[in-house]
């Protein structure tokens, strides 16, 4: 089976969780240089270097020059089809929640309306 190479699409691009933590930390932070991303992620240099060259090739990260130091800054927009194919599951999360909301609620009711095994009984203490 053939791989598919991660420049293919930033979907292939994200898929590496080591990239998806770049992409975050540029997300939160002002236009840091590989260095910082080095310091700040725990990663080896050449290693946040290629991971940098890949969001770049599929335009996910954008270099810019400060002085002599390049910085990178996120490109938002191509992260849309993302943004817009994880919108997709919205539904069947909110659906998640109204589950996990109504068994929680049931089991409260559950719990109040027996007696817990904690409490003595009658003739016992």
């Amino acid at each position: 089976m053939l791989r598919v190479p991660t420049t293919v699409d930033v979907f292939n691009a994200i898929a590496e969780r080591r990239r998806r933590a770049i992409v975050e930390w540029l997300a939160w932070q002002e236009p840091m240089a590989a260095g910082v991303l080095v310091v700040a992620l725990g990663l080896p240099q050449p290693a946040v270097s290629k991971h940098l060259g890949v969001l770049r090739k599929v335009g996910v990260v954008a270099v810019i020059e400060q002085g002599n130091c390049p910085v990178y800054n996120p490109e938002a927009e191509t992260l849309k089809p993302v943004h817009d194919w994880a919108k997709g599951f919205e539904e069947l999360w909110g659906h998640q929640l109204d589950r996990i909301k109504e068994r929680a609620e049931q089991r409260a009711h559950a719990e109040t309306e027996s007696p817990t095994s904690l409490e003595p009984r009658k003739g016992q203490a």
